[in-house]
């Protein structure tokens, strides 16, 4: 017997947003099969994982049916659904997207798409034809949006709001070290910075070493710019990365660069990784250019500084 599982049965008017709603599932971290006939559901949920998929069986699993699904029958369906949560304790729930017919037409017509109903007729038959069809889906559905006044933005939030689940739903955070002098990360969502404080490079003894060797880092944080510096980037990402979380991005990348990549931005990411781990963040470290040979002619050193 398969173990309980959480199931989403998605289902609405063609039109209505339920491929944007399955796609914003997908990024939250479920597992999607959509148009999927359910005579072949038991057969889904009994089929094991592949290697490699440790703790993927816990993904909840959405799944999109409609009117071109093949031998649709609604009430046919609303029993099935009703025997799998007997017979396998499954914790299934319905969600049904509506629409006006106006709002629909609208679609359909800006799009410039033939409704799956209605391939010869007006889109109105189709909608008719498939709200006729899929009534016992909605009446049934413990949940039901009406996208007539939503964007596919709107609709996005919606489904996020409703059905993000706790760590499933966090996006990939990667706090990212890199040197300037070896060109600048493409993927940053966020770059700071680090060539504002004292350089390691210009001392003779710390030149090669890491950011990662706790002399190195004493030396740096003997900046008198470090401690407010490196504070305040904390509380602007505390503050900043919930809100991209709320957005809907999956993947989310900080780096912290200096010229070469080895001393300043390593510590300062390994820093605010640390500090992000305690606040509640999962980070993920990569330090691009650590291994990187140093280079006399692409470091600067600031007046005043240390001399090699």
């Amino acid at each position: 017997m398969t173990q309980p599982k959480t199931i989403l049965l998605l289902s609405g008017l063609s039109g209505a947003g339920k491929t944007t709603a399955l796609k914003t599932l997908e990024d939250m971290g479920w597992e999607v099969v959509d148009n999927l006939p359910l005579v072949l559901l038991d057969r889904l949920l009994d089929t094991p994982l592949p290697a490699g998929h440790a703790g993927a069986d816990e993904r909840p699993l959405a799944l999109g049916i409609d009117a071109r699904t093949r031998d649709f029958d609604a009430n046919a369906i609303v029993q099935r659904i009703k025997a799998m949560r007997e017979r396998h304790g499954h914790d299934i729930e319905t969600l049904f997207l509506d629409c006006s017919g106006t709002e629909l037409e609208r679609r359909f017509a800006e799009t410039r798409r033939r409704h799956p109903l209605a391939l010869d007729r007006p889109a109105a038959d189709g909608i008719a034809r498939e709200r006729e069809l899929t009534e016992p889906l909605r009446r049934w559905a413990t949940q039901v949006i009406d996208t007539t006044g939503f964007t596919s933005n709107s609709l996005q939030q919606e489904i996020r709001n409703r059905f993000s689940r706790e760590r499933l739903s966090d996006p990939v955070l990667t706090i990212l070290s890199f040197g300037f002098s070896r060109g600048v990360p493409r993927n940053a969502d966020l770059m700071f910075d680090m060539r504002f404080l004292r350089n390691p490079h210009w001392d003779a003894d710390l030149r090669p070493k890491t950011g990662l060797d706790a002399q190195v880092a004493a030396y740096i944080a003997a900046d008198p710019a470090y401690d407010e510096a490196v504070g305040k980037i904390e509380d602007l990402l505390t503050t900043l990365l919930p809100r991209y979380s709320e957005g809907g991005k999956a993947y989310i990348t900080v780096a912290f660069g200096c010229t070469g990549g080895k001393h300043r931005s390593v510590h300062v990411a390994e820093r605010v990784a640390k500090y992000l781990q305690e606040a509640g963040f999962s980070p993920t470290i990569l330090h691009r250019n650590i291994e990187s040979t140093p280079q006399d002619g692409l470091e600067k050193r600031r007046p005043g500084g240390p001399k090699a």
